[in-house]
C-alpha cells in the first residue's frame, strides 16, 4: 500500500483525503494548527463558552463539488438551504429574493425586477450588460478590471453600486476595481443564468470546528487515515528528483510515497527546497495577492430581527447572519457590578461580515463597531433600545487571493515539476475562484493525480450543474 501524505488540513487537504481515502488510500495528514479546516474553522470564545466561526461560510447550489464532498463524509444534513435572500435597499425596505417558476435563465427575472432600491431604467441597464457579459471574455476584457467594464459598458452608478458591487464584492471577497471580468463573468453565468439551482445558499447550522474538527475527522479516522495536529511542516525532503519525506519543525522526518502540498499560497514556497521552488512553473505563486474578510459577532439582549440573514445594500455592513435562528446560546453576565455571582442570560447572536474589508485597517475596533451599530440600527431600530452583551471582531487578513486581471496564469496545476508531488488549495488553477468549491476542487485534481500514478483511474471531480437548454438558446452558454 503507497504511503500518501497530506501537508495541510484545510479544505484542499481535507478533499484530497476524502477522495482518496474513500476509494481505499488512507492517508496521513499533517496540521500545524491544534484544529482542521484552515480558514474554514472556528475558535473557542470563552465569554459565550461556544465555538464560533472565524468568518461565515456558505455555498451555494453551483458548488457541485463541494456539496458531493459533503454527501460523501455525511456532512450535508448539517447545513440548510436558504429558500430566499433577503435584501435590504438603502431606505430599509426589504426584498426577498427567489426564483420563479419559469425555467433558467428566466428564472430570477421577477426576483431581479422586484429589487425596489433600483429603477427601471437602472434594470434594463443591468439586464443589458448581464447579456454582454454571458459572451466570451476577450483579450481587451480580461486586460481591465471589471470597474472599467462596468465604465465602458455605461452602467450608472447606482447599479454599480447597488448591485455590481454587493454580488462581487460578497463572492469574491475584492473590490471591483480588482476583480477580473473572467471571475465576474464565472459568478453570474454559474450562478445564475446557466441553472435554476445555482443561486440556492446554503448555510451550515453548527460550528464549522464541529464539521471539521468532529464529524469528518471520525469519517477520515475510521476509515483508516491519521491526523496530527499541531505537527508543522519545516520542508519537503527532495532526492534524486523524488520527493521522500517530510521534515517537521520538530525534525521529526514523515516518510511516504505520494505527498500532496495543501498550505496557503504565502507558505507554500517555504517548505519547497530551494531548486523546486525555483521552477519556473511556479514563480507565479510570488505575484498572487491577499484580501482580507472580516466579521463583527455581536450578542444582544433581544432579537433585533427575525430573519435568517440579509444582505445590506449600500452599506459598510455587507451581509447579517442571524446566528440565533439556527442556535440559542448562553453568555456569562453580573448580576451586578459588584456582586462576584454569574447568571446566565439568553443571548442574540449576530455575525457581520464585510469583505474587501482593506478600509477597516485604518479604524480602530471602537470605531468599526460603532459604525456597524449604527447601520443595523438604520435598518432596525430596535437595535437602539438592545443592549450589547458581547462583541469578538475577527479579520483573516489573508483570507483569499485576489482576482485581479490576469490571476489565472500566475496559479499552478495541481501536478508540481516532481512526479510524485501535488499542490492543492483554492489558489491553484481550478478554474474557480477563491472559494471552498475552488478548494475541494484542488483537493479532487490532486488526488486524481495520485490516483491515476497508483493505476486507479477512478472519476472523482464531480461535472457542473447542467446549462439548461433555453440558456443555451439564449446566450450560447
Amino acid at each position: 500500500m503507497s504511503r500518501i501524505v497530506i501537508v495541510g488540513g484545510g479544505l484542499a487537504g481535507l478533499a484530497a483525503a476524502v477522495a482518496l481515502t474513500a476509494r481505499g488510500f488512507p492517508c496521513t495528514i499533517i496540521e500545524s494548527r491544534p484544529r482542521l479546516g484552515g480558514r474554514a474553522s472556528s475558535f473557542h470564545d470563552p465569554t459565550t463558552n461556544t465555538d464560533i466561526d472565524n468568518c461565515q461560510h456558505v455555498t451555494l447550489g453551483c458548488c457541485t463539488n463541494f456539496r458531493h464532498f459533503c454527501h460523501t463524509t455525511g456532512l450535508a444534513e448539517f447545513f440548510r438551504r436558504e429558500p430566499a435572500l433577503y435584501f435590504v435597499g438603502p431606505s430599509g425596505k426589504i426584498d426577498r429574493f427567489a426564483a420563479g417558476s419559469l425555467p433558467a435563465p428566466l428564472h430570477l427575472t421577477g426576483a431581479f425586477a422586484g429589487l425596489s432600491y433600483l429603477s427601471w431604467k437602472d434594470k434594463y441597464a443591468l439586464a443589458t450588460a448581464l447579456r454582454v457579459l454571458t459572451r466570451p471574455v476577450s483579450e481587451q476584457d480580461e486586460s481591465e478590471s471589471f470597474a472599467k467594464w462596468l465604465t465602458r459598458h455605461k452602467q450608472p452608478q447606482t447599479v454599480i453600486d447597488r448591485f455590481w458591487f454587493v454580488v462581487l464584492v460578497s463572492a469574491l471577497s475584492e473590490s471591483l476595481e480588482r476583480i477580473s471580468v473572467s471571475h465576474a463573468r464565472k459568478v453570474f453565468v454559474d450562478a445564475f443564468l446557466a441553472h435554476r439551482n445555482g443561486w440556492y445558499v446554503d448555510i451550515p447550522d453548527v460550528p464549522l470546528e464541529e464539521l471539521y474538527g468532529g464529524r469528518l475527522t471520525d469519517w477520515l479516522t475510521s476509515r483508516g487515515t491519521t491526523i496530527r495536529l499541531q505537527s508543522s511542516a519545516d520542508k519537503i525532503e527532495l532526492e534524486n528528483d523524488r520527493v521522500t519525506g517530510v521534515r517537521l519543525g520538530s525534525n521529526e522526518v514523515i516518510p511516504g510515497d505520494e505527498f500532496v502540498v495543501a498550505l496557503p499560497f504565502f507558505r507554500v514556497l517555504s517548505v519547497l527546497p530551494e531548486s523546486l521552488a525555483a521552477r519556473t512553473e511556479l514563480q507565479g505563486i510570488k505575484q498572487l495577492e491577499p484580501a482580507p474578510i472580516s466579521s463583527i459577532h455581536l450578542w444582544f439582549d433581544r432579537p433585533i430581527t427575525d430573519l435568517p440573514h440579509a444582505v445590506l445594500v449600500d452599506r459598510l455592513c455587507q451581509w447579517v447572519f442571524n446566528r440565533t435562528a439556527i442556535k440559542s446560546v448562553q453568555i456569562r453576565q453580573s448580576s451586578a457590578p459588584d456582586s462576584n455571582e454569574d447568571r446566565l442570560v439568553d443571548a442574540f447572536y449576530y455575525q457581520i461580515v464585510i469583505s474587501a474589508s482593506h478600509q477597516l485597517e485604518r479604524s480602530s475596533k471602537d470605531e468599526i463597531q460603532k459604525q456597524v451599530l449604527q447601520e443595523l440600527t438604520d435598518v432596525w431600530p430596535i437595535v437602539a433600545e438592545a443592549k450589547l452583551l458581547h462583541s469578538r471582531h475577527v479579520t483573516e487578513h489573508r483570507a483569499v487571493f485576489s482576482p485581479v486581471p490576469g490571476v489565472d496564469a500566475l496559479r499552478p496545476v495541481q501536478q508540481s515539476p516532481v512526479a510524485n508531488l501535488q499542490l492543492a488549495g483554492d489558489w491553484t488553477r481550478t478554474g474557480w475562484p477563491a472559494t471552498m468549491e475552488g478548494a475541494v476542487r484542488s483537493g479532487y485534481l490532486a488526488s486524481s493525480n495520485i490516483l491515476k500514478r497508483l493505476e486507479h483511474d477512478d472519476a472523482v471531480l464531480q461535472p457542473d450543474l447542467p446549462t439548461a437548454t433555453l440558456s443555451r438558446w439564449m446566450f450560447g452558454l
